[in-house]
């Protein structure tokens, strides 16, 4: 079964610049019917919002001042975007922050992990064909940093692994026969966005500075652009089926690794 964002009421985290912001763009050209632009960065979003609408026509856009941390104005946003428009066809969770320092980690479980859990489970409960929805699809994204082990930011590894983890097991407890709601995990590479910046990373041993942590890792990969990212996020929406797992890239075309993480887990759990 094939999708299109034709249409689509959708709502996207930390959509404000970045990989969100270019699934915005991208999603608008496929003719989506509205995009809920949630971030708290409320200057850029308002101007993000104005330009879309100026573009793309009035009422396309809405920015909404969120921090996704909070459950209040987390699921207000959703309510809101509800009332006006009369359900949510897509919701992606795409908010992150990457940053291991011991006065940031809290948070970054927090709008890493928590957040997605909390996003994942209001949308699943807005969309569910069982109890008076219209269906919908979740897309969570994840990084690379699910797959590998390392010692680089062993918590953001950690908060991306639990996203892979978390999406593809409540695909299973909440069937897609039965509710009518797609969970997709998209698993991005290295991408050129302010995340990965030395103003924005930081590790929580006090020995390794930011400085250091960029000279030695950062700057060796090669980035992929953020177009390449968001275009990944879109085409997988199309055809993915739900509980399936995707990696974006080094630029190549999205690609389904579903197989590997089946086979990965049955490796995993031989001795459970």
């Amino acid at each position: 079964m094939s999708y299109k964002w034709q249409d689509k009421v959708v709502l996207i985290t930390g959509a404000a610049n970045g990989i969100g912001a270019c699934v915005v763009v991208l999603a608008l050209q496929e003719e989506a019917k509205h995009i809920a632009i949630l971030d708290i960065d409320e200057t850029i979003g308002v101007a993000f919002q104005e330009k879309l609408n100026k573009q793309h026509g009035v009422g396309k856009a809405k920015f909404y001042r969120v921090d996704v941390t909070s459950d209040e104005q987390l699921f207000a946003a959703f309510e809101s975007v509800v009332a006006e428009h009369g359900g949510i066809d897509v919701v992606v969770n795409n908010a992150g922050i990457m940053n291991d320092m011991s006065h940031i980690y809290k948070k970054e479980i927090a709008i890493n992990f928590t957040a997605v859990v909390g996003s994942t489970m209001k949308a699943i409960e807005v969309m569910r064909t069982d109890e008076g929805g219209k269906g919908g699809t979740v897309i969570n994204i994840s990084s690379v940093a699910a797959l590998q082990q390392s010692s680089f930011m062993p918590i953001y590894y950690g908060t991306k692994a639990a996203v892979l983890h978390f999406s593809n097991c409540v695909s299973m407890q909440h069937d897609f026969a039965r509710t009518g709601v797609r969970v997709l995990t998209i698993c991005i590479g290295g991408t050129a966005t302010s995340l990965s910046s030395k103003n924005n990373i930081g590790s929580h041993d006090k020995n390794i500075t930011p400085e250091k942590m960029h000279r030695d890792t950062i700057a060796k990969v090669a980035l992929q652009k953020v177009e390449d990212a968001a275009k990944g996020v879109v085409e997988a929406y199309k055809v993915g089926k739900s509980g399936s797992t995707w990696i974006v890239t080094r630029g190549a075309p999205m690609r389904d690794i579903t197989d590997n993480m089946t086979r990965a887990y049955q490796i995993m759990s031989e001795y459970s």
